[in-house]
């Protein structure tokens, strides 16, 4: 009896949303939005479609990934880079999107190697989000793109998907555009995320639809001639988790790209969330996930004889790829972060140090807070599982009494929780902090019964409960203190906050002194799933 291989849903956990794919031989290539998370756009590699490594992040500098400061509008989590689409044409990698925050809007980064280094921004001045890619059989590309109604929108998402062409020798738009399609149902608000394939002879248009929520759909249309009327799927959606009612553990599903394996398989990347902790609540954000699917009759049918997205599946028919695994403890001896980690918006690099204290990241303590829309001192990793383990060993010995560092977990600037150290007199100071709705609030606080320049500080996850606790013996896994009562972790889920992002954890300093120069050394981060 031959035993098929299984593989677990979703395949990049926690916050890696708006998946896009390719094959380049016998690699695959995913990456995923970021928002106003600084580096943007990671790249994953696999052979398998199951097992993946980061291979670089794309966006690495401020030309690239523009952030602004200090905005409700353009500043907010949520903002910045939207619905990437990676493709490989003729020896060269392209990746488009849409930088929301900033007026370089939709544009395009090229590189010869995934890994980088990729290119200047070629801005498009094309209107609207989501942009994609497509090369012809005779070598044109075309752009693919989302924007409202040229008509006029009835109503607020009422989007068109519309084709232009592009010459890559300019890197502009030429010609007129075209309104493809505007979604498989009447009034159905949000058509968007499209991508174009071409298979025996059809072009076929793949979009999501009904928003990024619970009701997040996809369906499909096609058409003999990209700037001829495309006709949708008698069977759409194609597949949606909506129906499945707001209990099951997979839901929003949407927003999808495919592949065809070098063995002719077809499998779909796409996004969903996993509600967990009563209720429905996503902390986690929206993950990548993978489904296989077959052609029949000229359409997809995804997942046959079932048509959802499970958390188990038959493994793809190709050789195990073992990745390089992330190590659960980030110790800081070397001068770079590891690919996994970020900034919010764009760092100020002079606030962060490897030299000031041997083997250790030094945050300066800075005036732009967590709770604001400009560029907090913190250094962070998404959240990947419902319950898990997350601390830090901390040295700080601030001349400033305003002057705090910590760890902090972090859903956006208006819903979040931070555990700060400061100095009060001669004694230690610990604050737990919860910023809900914008309103800051100390919901406990303590003053040690000594100055302690190290001290190791705790977050442990059980679901949607949430303990803070710290050590002062120095020791990483014995003799913790819990501080306040069990906190909710409700507040940080999408479904609370808002937004599109997923939650994440890290380190940080603030200070309330511009003239200080105070520094928080921290030894290690170590994020460990339970």
């Amino acid at each position: 009896m031959i035993i098929k291989k299984t593989f677990q849903n979703p395949i990049l956990p926690g916050f890696y949303p708006d998946p896009t794919i390719c094959r380049v031989g016998d690699d695959y290539y995913v990456a995923t939005s970021t928002f106003t998370y600084f580096p943007g756009v990671p790249i994953f590699h696999s052979k398998d479609l199951v097992h993946w490594e980061q291979i670089c992040n794309v966006l690495t500098t401020p030309e690239q990934l523009p952030i602004p400061n200090g905005s409700p509008e353009n500043s907010e989590t949520s903002r910045g880079i939207f619905a990437p689409t990676l493709r490989y044409h003729n020896g060269t990698f392209y990746m488009i999107t849409t930088n929301v925050s900033d007026e370089l809007g939709n544009f395009i980064v090229t590189a010869k190697d995934p890994r980088g280094p990729w290119s200047k921004p070629y801005p498009l001045g094309s209107a609207g989000i989501d942009p994609s890619l497509f090369f012809d059989d005779d070598g044109k590309c075309y752009y693919c793109g989302t924007q409202p109604r040229r008509e006029g929108a009835k109503y607020f998402g009422d989007n068109e998907i519309y084709i232009q062409e592009l010459d890559l020798e300019t890197m502009q738009l030429v010609g007129e555009s075209f309104p493809a399609w505007h979604g498989a149902l009447r009034d159905m608000e949000w058509p968007e995320g499209p991508h174009i394939y071409k298979k025996d002879g059809w072009y076929y248009l793949m979009i999501s639809e009904a928003g990024t929520a619970h009701d997040h759909a996809i369906s499909i249309a096609r058409s003999k001639s990209l700037f001829e009327k495309f006709e949708g799927h008698r069977g759409n959606p194609i597949l949606t988790h909506r129906n499945l009612g707001y209990s099951y553990p997979i839901v929003n599903v949407g927003h999808p790209d495919i592949v065809e394996t070098q063995n002719g398989e077809w499998w779909m990347v796409l996004l969903a969330s996993r509600p967990y902790g009563g209720d429905y609540h996503r902390n986690l954000g929206r993950e990548t996930f993978l489904v296989p699917f077959t052609w029949e009759g000229g359409w997809p049918v995804i997942n046959p004889g079932k048509a959802i997205v499970e958390d188990q599946g038959i493994a793809p028919d190709l050789p195990l790829f073992i990745p390089s695994p992330v190590p659960a403890r980030e110790d800081f001896n070397n001068d770079t972060l590891p690919l996994h980690m970020m900034y919010v918006r764009n760092p100020i690099k002079e606030n962060y140090s490897y030299d000031k204290k041997e083997s250790h990241l030094s945050l300066k303590c800075y005036t732009d807070l967590l709770s604001s829309y400009d560029t907090p001192t913190f250094v962070c990793q998404r959240q990947q599982a419902p319950s898990f383990k997350f601390q830090s060993k901390l040295s700080f010995d601030p001349a400033s009494d305003t002057s705090k560092a910590g760890i902090a977990i972090f859903q956006s600037q208006s819903y979040n929780y931070q555990l700060l150290v400061s100095k009060k007199g001669d004694k230690s100071h610990i604050q737990l902090i919860k910023v809900e709705h914008d309103n800051v609030q100390t919901v406990c606080e303590k003053t040690l019964d000594n100055f302690y320049e190290t001290l190791t500080l705790r977050l442990i996850a059980d679901q949607q409960d949430l303990y803070f606790s710290y050590s002062c013996t120095g020791s990483d896994y014995s003799d913790f203190v819990q501080i306040g009562d069990v906190q909710n972790g409700r507040i940080l889920s999408t479904d609370v906050a808002g937004g599109f992002v997923g939650t994440t954890m890290g380190i940080y300093a603030e200070t309330g002194d511009s003239s200080a120069d105070d520094w928080a050394h921290f030894d290690y981060m170590e994020y460990v799933n339970a």
